[in-house]
């Protein structure tokens, strides 16, 4: 499959992990000049552009999405009425009336949207799904999610204090989607209303705290940004309780922090002894290589990817969910704008038609 790709910095390590899965990167863009060649170093034989329009009449059987945070739709939309499968990462929209356009665009197209979310296939989140799947959590009641940055002050500060960068012009609650759609995942719900905090009234935009009422009653609490306390598992740390039991991702160093710990209390068990134990993901293969864990989400996005474009196979991430979380983070600058007031999310529950 012929596949383009647009943005040279995540772009790149996805276009490198999208050849070892078999996919044919034939073309890529990025208006940074010193992006580009470091792309025709690491892509031989890779065309590049300056303008995702190039790659438009490209013969492309698919195109990953990986340039500017907020400004993924439109060129989705491009691409699909070309015909053209999409891979698209972060976030999928960035306004309902956005949102709307682009399930339009892909239930009018004879392409698919796939949404690049990673974090739904993090070893601990697919341990976690199989947790849930299996009926020994029971009944969610409450999920937590983290996508959090220990970085130095500073840091930070080069990262979301620039207006000509997407990170300085996005609001603290839009790069929600980590935590959000691991929660969709796990759930099988929907966001009905969300509350947005600021964590540290002093630092506003550094990191934020939503609280997300789910359409089967649960409630999620997600934290984004920048908090001291970084999780090894890439960031990423998951937490369920349910009617019958408690399963979290490890808050522990290196290997351990992808182990999922399941805790069932006595009055759930046969012999009314509690059961508290870590349980560790199997690993994931590349033909002979094994993948490293932190990669092992991207290979699983990609392979899915290939085989919706081979085979016809159902997105991982269509684009509905991918919609609803990305609109959690809309929603929450609103609450943030309102005093913290409880702000509803659009509702795109509904046949998920990929094309």
């Amino acid at each position: 499959m012929r596949v383009g790709v647009v943005g040279l910095r995540m772009g790149l390590h996805l276009a490198s992990w999208s050849r070892r899965v078999g996919l044919d990167v034939v073309a890529a863009c990025d208006r940074d000049p010193e992006r580009r060649a470091e792309a025709q170093a690491r892509l031989p034989g890779v065309v590049l552009t300056d303008h995702w329009r190039d790659l438009l009449d490209r013969r492309l059987d698919g195109v990953i999405l990986a340039n500017d945070f907020d400004a993924h739709a439109p060129l989705a939309m491009a691409f699909l009425e070309r015909g053209v499968h999409v891979l698209s990462e972060s976030a999928a929209c960035v306004s309902e009336n956005e949102g709307r356009r682009l399930v339009d665009a892909v239930e009018r197209s004879d392409a698919t949207y796939s949404f690049a979310e990673n974090y739904v296939l993090h070893p601990h989140v697919r341990l976690l799904r199989r947790v849930v799947e299996a009926g020994e959590v029971g009944r969610i009641s409450l999920i937590e999610a983290d996508y959090l940055h220990g970085m130095a002050p500073e840091t930070v500060d080069a990262l979301i204090g620039d207006p000509a960068h997407w990170r300085g012009r996005i609001a603290p609650t839009a790069y929600c989607t980590h935590t959000l759609s691991p929660v969709l995942a796990l759930t099988g719900e929907w966001p009905v209303e969300v509350s947005a905090f600021v964590a540290d009234e002093a630092d506003p935009r550094s990191a934020v705290v939503m609280v997300v009422r789910l359409s089967g009653g649960a409630l999620a609490v997600t934290r984004h940004g920048f908090l001291q306390g970084e999780p090894d598992s890439h960031w990423s740390w998951v937490s369920v309780r349910g009617s019958r039991a408690m399963a979290e991702s490890v808050r522990g160093p290196g290997e351990r922090a992808w182990s999922v710990r399941v805790r069932s209390e006595g009055w759930t068990t046969a012999d009314r002894r509690t059961r508290d134990e870590e349980r560790v993901p199997p690993t994931l293969a590349l033909g002979h290589d094994g993948v490293e864990r932190s990669a092992e989400g991207t290979v699983l996005l990609l392979q899915g990817f290939r085989a919706t474009m081979e085979r016809g196979e159902p997105a991982l991430i269509p684009v509905r969910p991918a919609v609803a979380a990305s609109l959690v983070g809309v929603a929450g600058a609103r609450s943030l704008r309102n005093g913290s007031r409880p702000e509803p999310v659009p509702d795109f529950a509904g046949p998920a038609a990929e094309g």
